[in-house]
């Protein structure tokens, strides 16, 4: 079986790569300078940066090896997207990528028959509509919200199966529910652009309200954090993303509500960001220190350092989309972005970091 950390390079490769475009987005010097970079960026960071740890994440889950195959299309897509092959080449791997991504939830929902897993499924479903309307040529713009829809949904998914008793013995339920919504909001938001974005946007507000009151972070955020050992801290880190995290979704869901379709202009700027940095980046630091250990089968000891990217990646997204987008400020803009980059960097350092540590100390 082809290693675990094989399957990550990609990922790793593809959040890199959209860094990259991000610079050249906000008319920087960039390392590396080619013209289809931002063309590309958001499909990077979604389906190629965030879709392959998804995959691999849910493909460890299965234990099978048929599941590393979501994966390993998804990250080879990235890769074929900064290759100067055809870009159809890179949209149907992807493509291939996420038909693989909902394949893989069949087993798994067979073998648990859990609204967690359908909720996750229905992210999957999202996450390949995106790929095949990009294959079919629909600008990304349009599309956007099947992406939103993909990492929320997921995520959703995921505090479900992993605060179940806290959320109560009706969560399930409710939680298929309001991701039917969302799912209707997405359609509605393609077919009648205006009113559905309006309808998406209630959707989003009534999810993300339902997750942050009955996800187990309003408690753990009150956690002591004195105790000492390679946990102290971790329950108040973990909850303080993830309430930041439902905050800057919230956002999002306004965005939509009151504004109407946000396809191009600074509310589609801020309307992703706060998406995709705000509540999905937000997220995956949360969740680092517990996933990635079981994924690639080395500790990743909590650590305080790892506070300071989050405090930078909500400080500097606020000045991006506070005072650049809403208050119009280009410089503002730019010092944000340029700082969102650095709060990604910084994160991916320490958390290297750390797990370096954790292997080289004594069991």
């Amino acid at each position: 079986m082809v290693p675990r950390v094989a399957l990550l390079a990609p990922a790793g490769i593809a959040l890199l790569a959209g860094l990259d475009a991000a610079l050249i987005l906000l008319d920087l010097p960039a390392p590396v300078r080619v013209d289809r970079l931002p063309e590309v960026h958001g499909m990077l960071m979604v389906l190629g940066f965030v879709g392959t740890l998804i995959a691999l994440e849910r493909a460890v889950a299965l234990r099978r090896r048929l599941g590393f195959v979501a994966p390993a299309l998804l990250g080879l897509g990235a890769l074929v997207l900064l290759s100067p092959a055809p870009l159809v080449v890179g949209r149907g791997l992807l493509a291939a990528g996420a038909a693989a991504l909902v394949g893989l939830y069949l087993p798994l929902w067979r073998r648990q028959r859990d609204d967690a897993v359908l909720v996750q499924a229905l992210g999957a479903v999202l996450a390949l509509g995106a790929a095949v309307l990009w294959l079919g040529g629909t600008d990304v713009p349009v599309l956007a919200p099947w992406l939103v829809g993909f990492v929320v949904l997921t995520i959703a998914g995921e505090r479900l199966e992993l605060a179940r008793i806290a959320m109560g013995p009706s969560a399930g339920t409710t939680l298929v529910l309001l991701a039917s919504g969302l799912l209707a909001g997405i359609v509605a938001a393609l077919l009648w652009p205006r009113p559905g974005a309006a309808l998406l946007g209630a959707a989003m507000l009534v999810l993300t309200g339902w997750l942050a009151a009955h996800d187990v972070a309003r408690r753990t955020i009150h956690a002591p954090s004195h105790n000492s050992g390679r946990t102290g801290g971790l329950p108040r880190y973990m909850a303080g993303c993830m309430l930041a995290g439902y905050c800057w979704l919230g956002v999002a869901g306004a965005i939509l509500m009151l504004g109407g379709p946000a396809t191009e202009g600074v509310r589609h700027d801020a309307l992703l960001h706060a998406v995709f940095l705000g509540f999905t980046l937000s997220m995956i630091m949360a969740h680092a220190p517990v996933i990635l250990p079981a994924v690639l089968r080395r500790p990743l000891p909590y650590h305080p350092a790892l506070i300071a990217p989050a405090v930078l990646l909500h400080g500097s997204l606020a000045l991006r989309l506070w005072v650049g987008d809403a208050l119009g400020s280009h410089g503002a803009w730019v010092t944000g972005g340029v700082l969102n980059i650095a709060a990604v960097l910084s994160f991916v350092a320490i958390a290297v970091g750390c797990a370096v540590r954790g292997t080289r100390s004594p069991a």
